[in-house]
């Protein structure tokens, strides 16, 4: 394992850090909004430390709106609240209907979807008109979502904004689009009114993507490795058949993109404790509790073990485990993360992402009576979050717009800025890296309070 565990570190441990990383996110969503400019678009990753757009789908505006609803939680600060409420009536409403991309468990679970926790949580003040508000949302989010459906012998899966044919690793975490939607009562309808069931849907896409996305070291090719994750899997239309592994913002597909990783690990984690609310009664259609929470724990643990070996000590990974420069870092897995190499960026938004996942799945593990392995999870991922929440990852500047630096979006593409002086990009941030870190940040600030464990969906 390349990462080296920290023990002994608590929640509690953290507070001191953690309430320095909010009251830092404070002054950073303050400073968004108050040079925000609508009319240029969501703001996605920083340049010289300020936020930019880049237009592809605004998949990234429900971050920037749910995290004020983050820090509200976080501080009780009314400013926040009021900035990710008014931004979720005025913005977001589109993001409800959009037929056109896989990302409405990003947007609208981060906005509608915390807004509607913290009313049942007693922390906004309960108001039915506004409580059906945020539910009528969140049904129409996930029967839209739902929609974006392509059959495949078996089973089936929610395409991505290629097409049809492909199949992101990504979606596994918006899955929580459909398990709302269903929690609430929700179904997706048909022609002839046919009724579909959202849950069934979110079991066939995590099916399909643990069978194709999620590698096990099977010998399925040459670099099947266990754990490893495609970024996208590419389907015949014709015939449904799988054809290959792809990748949009990875170096190849036989090497693993580590933000794709990451959405691996905490996604199935979240629907392994999502799963443990629903009655069997629901699940033996589907092929029965025992099958599927053992499909789902089955990829949760090898993309989770996968992460771990293939992070720095300090739990950083590079932006991509097959990354052509790696070679000249020599041995770099036994050492803390240089994010101001000569030769290959990290990726901390990676970071914030597994974080979470580790942590959920080490808590799932410990509630079924396996101490040990769900320990070791959940250490790991107090370790990252501790590397996270400090130099040089924690964005202290006031200038820098970003909370967590040294997030990498797309690689391929040169998307990313390379500052003067540096051979890599390194140093700026990501509006779903800094989402994602208070996500984490959040979870471990209500353990250490004694607070209720924070989920996406109720129980």
């Amino acid at each position: 394992m390349a990462i080296k565990i920290d023990r002994k570190l608590t929640p509690q441990k953290l507070v001191p850090k953690l309430e320095r990383f909010f009251d830092l996110s404070g002054q950073k969503i303050l400073s968004i909004e108050k040079n925000r400019r609508a009319a240029k678009g969501t703001p996605v990753f920083t340049v010289n430390g300020q936020y930019t757009t880049r237009g592809w789908t605004e998949w990234t505006q429900g971050f920037q709106f749910g995290s004020a609803v983050l820090q509200y939680d976080a501080t009780g600060d009314e400013r926040f609240l009021k900035i990710g409420h008014k931004g979720t009536v005025k913005h977001m409403a589109s993001h409800v209907s959009h037929t056109g991309v896989h990302d409405h468990g990003f947007n609208n679970i981060s906005t509608y979807g915390n807004l509607r926790r913290l009313m049942r949580e007693g922390k906004i003040a309960h108001d039915p008109r506004e409580m059906e508000f945020y539910e009528l949302a969140l049904k129409v989010s996930g029967a839209v979502q739902a929609a974006r459906w392509t059959d495949i012998p078996g089973g089936g899966y929610i395409y991505s904004f290629n097409g049809p044919h492909s199949l992101f690793i990504d979606t596994i975490r918006s899955l929580r689009s459909l398990a709302v939607a269903h929690q609430l009562g929700h179904a997706l309808m048909g022609e002839r009114d046919r009724k579909i069931s959202l849950l069934e849907r979110l079991v066939r896409h995590a099916e399909t993507t643990e069978a194709y996305g999620v590698y096990y070291g099977e010998g399925r090719d040459t670099y099947d490795v266990r754990g490893r994750t495609a970024h996208e899997s590419i389907f015949n239309l014709n015939d449904g058949s799988y054809r290959c592994p792809n990748s949009q913002q990875g170096y190849t597909p036989f090497s693993t993109w580590t933000r794709g990783l990451a959405w691996a690990v905490c996604g199935y984690a979240e629907q392994l404790e999502f799963f443990r609310t629903l009655k069997d009664a629901a699940l033996k259609p589907l092929g029965g509790r025992r099958k599927l929470n053992a499909m789902l724990l089955k990829a949760a643990t090898a993309t989770a073990d996968f992460y771990l070996e293939n992070s720095c000590t300090d739990g950083v990974p590079a932006w991509d485990t097959g990354a052509p420069q790696l070679h000249r870092l020599g041995n770099y897995l036994a050492k803390r993360s240089n994010p101001r190499n000569d030769f290959e960026p990290v990726d901390s938004s990676a970071a914030a992402i597994a974080a979470q996942g580790l942590i959920r799945l080490g808590n799932y593990l410990i509630n079924s009576g396996k101490k040990a392995s769900g320990t070791r999870y959940c250490q790991a991922g107090l370790t990252i979050a501790n590397t996270l929440l400090q130099t040089p990852y924690l964005s202290t500047s006031a200038r820098h717009q970003g909370l967590v630096l040294h997030s990498i979006y797309h690689r391929p593409n040169g998307w990313d800025h390379i500052p003067r002086g540096s051979k890599i990009p390194c140093g700026e941030s990501s509006m779903w890296g800094d989402y994602h870190a208070r996500e984490l940040a959040l979870m471990l600030l209500r353990e250490a309070r004694g607070e209720c464990y924070p989920t996406f969906f109720d129980y």
